[in-house]
């Protein structure tokens, strides 16, 4: 046996290094929110055309998988979560009954002080709080017709239930608005207008009188403002023999002398 022979059998001809520990890198907060996600949107296109989904989410399992993402960071599970919370334009929203319940399961005290057709009146306290005083509210039907809520259908069929909700909402948000997270109203107030307002853009039909009136107008305007640069160098566009050319255009922007579009 060579004396290489014997090196490369019992002693290595250049000595390792220290080793550094083997350890796995845990996964981030987010890698693990990608893998729930991912799972939530199997469970949604299994569930999606199923009655057991509400209308407002049948047929819809991206939303459903948002739905059920959401509903667990509340701490619902998903089927509860599908009973739980209505989308309302775009804006998901609890229950009001889900929301007492999940204040509730949290501790915190969320009791119906007396309920008619006129008002509702709640109180809660918070569990970390003691026996400290309860904070109490009150819905009106008056400050529904304030709001110009009661010729809606449901304000119509159960103001009773729906000054609930509303006082609901209110007194939830009041005592444990970090257990409602993202989600502080509930689906009726959502139902009633609390969303956000979705931009909209109208189309009005002009005529060409008043596309010329208007810039009448705006000369006057401008030959009455003091200061330089006040007159307009606009001029009124010659249509030609043809002065109903312009009628019923959408968007009126004469560009020559010959009537047609710049």
């Amino acid at each position: 046996m060579t004396d290489i022979a014997v090196r490369e059998d019992n002693t290595p001809a250049q000595q390792a290094g220290p080793r550094m520990p083997a350890f796995e890198a845990a996964p981030s907060a987010l890698m693990q929110w990608a893998m729930e996600a991912r799972e939530a949107a199997r469970i949604a296109d299994m569930l999606s055309r199923t009655s057991f989904v509400p209308m407002s989410l049948r047929g819809k399992p991206a939303d459903i998988a948002a739905a059920i993402l959401a509903g667990q960071e509340l701490g619902l599970q998903p089927m509860a979560t599908l009973r739980s919370i209505d989308v309302i334009q775009g804006t998901p929203g609890l229950r009001a009954h889900a929301m007492r319940g999940l204040v509730q399961s949290k501790g915190h005290k969320v009791q119906i002080v007396e309920s008619t057709d006129k008002f509702c009146r709640m109180r809660g306290r918070r569990a970390d709080e003691g026996d400290q005083d309860w904070q109490e509210i009150e819905w009106t039907i008056e400050q529904a017709r304030d709001l110009g809520l009661l010729g809606k259908d449901q304000w119509k069929k159960q103001p009773k239930t729906m000054l609930q909700a509303r006082a609901t909402g209110v007194i939830c948000r009041l005592v444990a608005s970090d257990v409602l997270h993202a989600m502080p109203y509930n689906s009726e107030e959502l139902s009633d207008g609390n969303a956000e307002p979705t931009p909209f853009r109208t189309t009005a039909r002009v005529d060409t009188a008043e596309i010329l009136a208007n810039a009448e107008a705006a000369k006057r305007a401008a030959g009455q403002v003091s200061g330089p640069s006040a007159e307009t160098h606009h001029e009124r566009p010659d249509l030609g023999e043809d002065e109903n050319a312009w009628d019923d255009v959408q968007v009126a922007q004469p560009a020559d002398a010959n009537g047609g579009a710049s």
